[in-house]
């Protein structure tokens, strides 16, 4: 009897998860506004390719740069649909997504 008790009490202690090993909550997605460019440009595409930011950013982007948002003085590197990311090169657009140190993981993209 003593025995059935001591392991009433023992197995929910076994079953039961250590915090340290739940994971955290999802970050909340949210919005941000800028330009979408590329890690090579940022904010300023040289007026010597005589193209539209558009073009440049995908050039730079099939170049192997990546797609990344500026807003004023800050730059956030994207990730997500590559094609929705393209349709808002070289455009002030309205980003939501999810942002973890210094990347945005893109859900939607509006141009503005």
């Amino acid at each position: 009897m003593a025995m059935l008790v001591l392991l009433l009490v023992t197995l929910p202690l076994m079953f039961a998860q250590d915090p340290r090993t739940q994971p955290s909550p999802s970050p909340t997605a949210r919005a941000f506004e800028g330009m979408i460019t590329d890690t090579r440009c940022g904010a300023k595409h040289p007026a010597t390719v005589a193209a539209t930011a558009t073009n440049c950013t995908l050039a730079c982007v099939r170049g192997g740069e990546q797609f990344v948002l500026v807003d004023g003085d800050t730059t956030y590197l994207l990730e997500g649909d590559v094609m929705v990311l393209k349709r808002g090169a070289g455009q002030r657009v309205r980003i939501v997504g999810t942002l973890n140190g210094r990347k945005i993981s893109v859900t939607s993209v509006v141009t503005t």
